[in-house]
Formats: C-alpha cells, structure tokens, sequence
C-alpha cells in the first residue's frame, strides 16, 4: 500500500488503483506511449484496467504491463464501474478516467483523477474529481513521487 500523509487534505492510502482504458490508457485502442513503463514502475499498489475493450485489443496491448485486465459489459458501464471500486474497498482505491461513465467511480474512490488527452473529458467526470491531469503518464507518476501529490492537494 502506498501512504501519503497530505497537510489539511488527510492521510491517503492507496492499495489498488483503477484506471478506464480508451481516452484513459489508449487512443483508438492502441496504449499511449510511456503508459506500460509508468504502471510498471508502481509497487506498492496493484493496477486495475478496466474496459468494454471495444477495439478487442486491450489484452494484447497490456500483454508486457503488470495490470490486471477485467472486460466490463457494454450496458451500464457508470454503475459497473462505481460496483467495482467499491469490491475493491473505494477508500484505498484511486480511479482514473475521462469518459462520463467513469463520473461515479471517481466520486467514490478515496482520490478521483480526471483526464484531458485527445478524446477529451466529459464535465461530470471532471467535476468528480479531485485531480485533474493532462496526460497519463503525469497522473500515473504521482504515485511514484508522490510529494507531486502532496503538492497538488494540500492547502
């Protein structure tokens, strides 16, 4: 697990974080560049990916990164999801996404990291969450220098 103490925002401990795979991980199904390295070089938290896996490549394109791939069903997504972080414990779980139906997922998660790469964000999903990021690989390096985090959140 990976404990972070934040002034004035409380301590954080992260033991699984969940991250939306396309718009979140990859683009048109294809994993962005640096995103295998970066979840690699996270030890002390377990990685989730979790897709519709629309494009039937997200096995293949995360065949080298240490993650665990889990296909949710077309139908229902948002709740899915929330259902998933919560099996996971959401108070020391992180969720990373970008599209509306990860708008409940990053409510319910211990910390919610929003996204804006090339498929955009929707608003709710934005204003969900405590963190907003321009890249992955940015988001995903807060939890191997996590004083990045503290500074972002603490007041």
């Amino acid at each position: 697990m990976i404990r972070i103490d934040i002034p004035d925002f409380g301590p954080v401990g992260v033991a699984h974080i969940v991250c939306d795979y396309n718009g979140t991980l990859a683009e048109n199904g294809e994993l962005l560049p640096g995103v295998s390295q970066a979840i690699n070089e996270i030890n002390d938290a377990k990685v989730h990916v979790i897709t519709a896996d629309t494009f039937g490549v997200a096995g293949e394109q995360l065949a080298d990164t240490k993650c665990q791939l889990t296909i949710a069903p077309q139908d229902g997504q948002a709740q899915w999801k929330l259902d998933y972080v919560r099996s996971l414990g959401a108070h020391h779980t992180v969720a990373i996404g970008n599209g509306r139906n990860d708008r409940l997922m990053l409510q319910e998660a211990a910390l919610g990291i929003a996204l804006i790469q090339g498929e955009g964000a929707a608003v709710q999903t934005v204003q969900s969450a405590q963190i907003l990021c321009t890249s992955i690989t940015d988001a995903l390096a807060l939890f191997t220098n996590p004083n990045r985090l503290i500074a972002t959140l603490r007041s």
